[in-house]
């Protein structure tokens, strides 16, 4: 299960990509914009910042912005960045230890393969794709 880390991170990604233009985006009106505490979104920046993924400045007209258009970023990128590895089973989990029931396991094949899937499906996706679909109120209020 994606906790609410890996979501706020995606939100944060997100809500710069709207918002952020060529200048930086103080993280107070992220927060502000997203209902989140900015003292939980200064726990996640420093990953995002870590990896490349987000630049921050500090001071007057300071803030954040992304280091590179949201195409750039694959939703598996940046919810393995706030989540760690989204591995489903810990024996699939990388430098887990090898496990003792691997060769006599009938679920570790479906646990692959979920797995597989998962990440295919994220890292299929970037943050423009997010940005271009069709929210979910939007479809409703057209048929009405």
């Amino acid at each position: 299960m994606i906790s609410t880390r890996g979501r706020y991170a995606l939100r944060v990604m997100l809500d710069l990509a709207e918002n952020g233009g060529a200048g930086y985006v103080p993280m107070k009106e992220v927060a502000a914009r997203q209902g989140v505490s900015l003292k939980y979104l200064e726990q996640i920046m420093p990953a995002l910042v870590k990896a490349g993924c987000v630049e921050g400045i500090h001071g007057r007209g300071g803030g954040y912005r992304l280091a590179g258009p949201p195409e750039a970023f694959s939703v598996g990128e940046v919810l393995r960045l706030a989540e760690g590895d989204l591995a489903p089973v810990a024996c699939l989990q990388p430098g887990a230890a090898p496990c003792p029931r691997a060769k006599t396991c009938r679920t570790l094949p479906m646990w692959r393969e979920y797995y597989r899937q998962t990440n295919a499906f994220f890292d299929g996706m970037t943050l423009a794709d997010l940005l271009g679909a069709e929210l979910p109120g939007e479809a409703a209020e057209e048929d009405g």
